[in-house]
C-alpha cells in the first residue's frame, strides 16, 4: 500500500483534491456548471408558465420585456463573477454580503433570502413536475387530484434528494439529459410555429423598448421576466467543486445567462407569430391560453404526439430545476456554518461522497413539509407564495450588485475595464433590482394582486416582505447562540475564503467513489 501526500493533481492513484470545508475539488468543469445553471432555471417550465402572463401585461412587447428583463440580470451576472473571483466560496453571497456590509446583512440578505426564495421554488418545482408527469403517465382523475400530485411530489423530492446526496457529478449528468430535452423540444416548437402555414411575420417592433403604453405595464412586465431568469446564480455554490474556482463559474454564469435569453427570445418570438394577441381560439391575449403557453399551442403546431413530448419537456424542466435547488442550497448552509453563522450539523461532509450530507436531507424535508402546509391550506396560497419569490430574488440580487461595487471602490480608477465591470455595471443592476423591489412590494400590497389577502394586504407581499421581516426575527435568535459570527464575522469569511483547497494523503486502496 501507498500512499500520496504530493499535493498533485487528480491522476490514475490518486482521488480529486479536498477543498477547505471538505468537498470533492476540480469534479465539474465549465460544461457542467453552465448544465448546471441552466437547468436550475427549468428554461422549459418557466417559458410556458411565463411567457403567457407576460403577453398579457405587455401584448406583443413581449419579447421588449424579455430582453429587459436581461438587463439587470446580465449586469448581476457580472458582479457575481467579479466577487467570485475574488472570493470563491459555495457560501457565494452570504460570504460576499458578510465581507462588504458585515454578518448582519450577509446573513439575512445573502444567506436566509436566498434559502426561503429557493424552498418556495422547491415546493413549486416539485408539484409542477408531478402534475405534469401525471397528466402524461397517469389517469386524468390523478392529474386533478391534490393528494396525489403531492404524493408524487414528495417523491420526486426524495429522489432529487438521493441524487443530491450522491454528488454533483451524478447531478450534472443527469442534468445533461434533462436539459438536452427542455432545449430540443423548444428548437423544435420554434421551428414548427415559424414554418406553419398562417404564422406572423416576426417584427423588429416587438423589441421596441419604448413601446409601453405605463411605467406600471413596463415594470410589472419585467419583473415577471426576472422570475424566468432566477436560479441561473444557483451555479456559483458549486465553485469550490469546479475546475479552476475562480474564473469557470464566473465564465458559466454570463455564458448561461446569455444562452437563456436567446432560448426566451426564440420561443416567444414563434408563440406570437403562430398564435399573435387575440383574445379568442389560440390567441395568447385571452387568459386561459396564456396560462400554458407550450401546452395550449404545443397540439396545434406539432401535433398531438410530439405535443406530449413538449409536455414532457416542461415536466422534466421543473425536477431539473430542482435537483439543482436540491445540490446548491445545502451547500449555502455548509458555508453558513464553516463560519459559524449556523449549527454545525450543517457543515457535515459524507465520508465517501463528499457532500454536505446533513443539509441535502434537511432541505429535502423542509421543502415536502412546506408543500404539504401550503397545499393543506389553500392551492392559492401556493400561488402567493410562488409570486412572493420576485421580491426576494430583487432584494439579494440588488444588496449583492451594490456589495460589489462598494468592495471594489479602491479599484474603479485603475482602469476604464475596472470601473465598467466592477462598479458602473454592478451598480446599475442593483438600482434596476431596488426599483423592481420597491414596484412590485407597492402593487402587491393591493388585496387583489394575487390569490390571497389578509387584512386588506396582499398575500403575495405579506408572504415577501413577511420572510424578511420573519428571517430577521430568527436571525436575532441564531445571534444568541452563534455570537461569534456576528462579532468577528468580516474577519472569518475574509480569512476562510482564501484557504487553500486541502488534499490530504490519499491510498491507492481507498479511493472514494461517486
Amino acid at each position: 500500500m501507498t500512499t500520496d501526500d504530493t499535493g498533485a493533481g487528480p491522476g490514475p492513484t490518486t482521488a480529486p483534491p479536498l477543498t477547505a470545508k471538505g468537498l470533492r475539488g476540480d469534479s465539474v468543469g465549465l460544461l457542467a456548471t453552465v448544465a448546471l445553471g441552466l437547468a436550475s432555471v427549468a428554461p422549459a417550465y418557466s417559458i410556458a408558465i411565463t411567457l403567457g402572463l407576460v403577453i398579457l401585461v405587455a401584448g406583443d412587447l413581449a419579447p421588449a420585456a424579455l430582453l429587459l428583463g436581461f438587463v439587470p440580470i446580465l449586469l448581476t451576472a457580472f458582479a457575481f463573477r467579479e466577487l467570485n473571483r475574488e472570493m470563491p466560496d459555495c457560501g457565494t453571497t452570504f460570504v460576499w454580503n458578510t465581507r462588504v456590509f458585515g454578518p448582519a446583512a450577509g446573513w439575512l440578505a445573502g444567506g436566509w433570502t436566498v434559502l426561503v426564495a429557493t424552498v418556495i421554488a422547491m415546493t413549486a418545482l416539485a408539484q409542477v413536475g408531478a402534475s405534469a408527469l401525471l397528466g402524461l403517465l397517469g389517469p386524468d382523475a390523478a392529474a386533478d387530484s391534490g393528494l396525489a400530485v403531492t404524493g408524487l411530489a414528495v417523491l420526486l423530492l426524495a429522489l432529487t434528494v438521493t441524487v443530491a446526496y450522491r454528488g454533483v457529478q451524478l447531478a450534472a449528468h443527469v442534468q445533461y439529459a434533462m436539459l438536452g430535452l427542455q432545449l430540443v423540444a423548444l428548437l423544435a416548437f420554434g421551428i414548427a410555429a415559424f414554418a406553419h402555414d398562417g404564422a406572423a411575420t416576426p417584427s423588429l417592433s416587438w423589441l421596441n423598448p419604448f413601446g409601453f403604453d405605463s411605467f406600471g405595464a413596463f415594470a410589472e412586465a419585467v419583473l415577471l421576466s426576472l422570475f424566468i431568469y432566477w436560479g441561473w446564480d444557483a451555479l456559483i455554490t458549486f465553485n469550490e467543486e469546479t475546475v479552476d474556482s475562480g474564473r469557470t463559474p464566473g465564465r458559466a454564469a454570463v455564458t448561461s445567462t446569455v444562452i437563456l435569453v436567446v432560448t426566451y427570445l426564440f420561443t416567444a418570438f414563434a408563440a406570437l407569430s403562430f398564435a399573435g394577441t387575440g383574445t379568442t381560439g389560440l390567441g395568447l391575449g385571452g387568459e386561459e391560453a396564456a396560462a400554458d403557453v407550450l401546452g395550449n399551442l404545443a397540439p396545434a403546431v406539432l401535433g398531438d404526439v410530439p405535443a406530449k413530448l413538449v409536455r414532457l419537456a416542461v415536466g422534466v424542466s421543473a425536477v431539473g430545476a430542482l435537483l439543482t435547488c436540491t445540490v446548491s442550497t445545502p451547500r449555502t448552509t455548509l458555508s453558513m456554518s464553516a463560519h459559524g453563522a449556523l449549527p454545525a450539523a450543517f457543515g457535515r461532509i459524507h465520508p465517501r461522497f463528499r457532500t454536505p450530507a446533513f443539509g441535502t436531507v434537511f432541505f429535502g424535508i423542509a421543502a415536502a413539509v412546506v408543500l404539504s402546509l401550503l397545499t393543506l391550506v389553500s392551492a392559492d396560497f401556493l400561488g402567493d407564495a410562488v409570486l412572493s419569490v420576485g421580491l426576494l430574488i430583487a432584494f439579494y440580487y440588488g444588496i449583492t450588485g451594490f456589495a460589489c461595487a462598494w468592495y471594489f471602490r479602491g479599484h474603479l480608477r485603475r482602469s476604464p475595464r475596472d470601473l465598467l465591470v466592477k462598479g458602473v455595471m454592478p451598480v446599475a443592476g442593483g438600482l434596476m433590482m431596488l426599483a423592481a423591489f420597491v414596484r412590485s412590494a407597492y402593487d402587491m400590497l393591493d388585496p387583489g394582486y394575487g390569490h390571497t389577502s389578509l387584512g386588506g394586504v396582499g398575500g403575495a407581499f405579506l408572504l415577501g416582505v413577511g420572510s424578511i421581516v420573519l428571517g430577521s426575527a430568527v436571525m436575532l435568535l441564531v445571534r444568541s447562540r452563534h455570537t461569534g459570527f456576528f462579532r468577528d464575522g468580516r474577519a472569518s469569511v475574509a480569512t476562510s475564503s482564501v484557504t487553500p483547497p486541502v488534499t490530504p494523503p490519499v491510498t491507492t486502496l481507498s479511493l472514494p467513489e461517486n
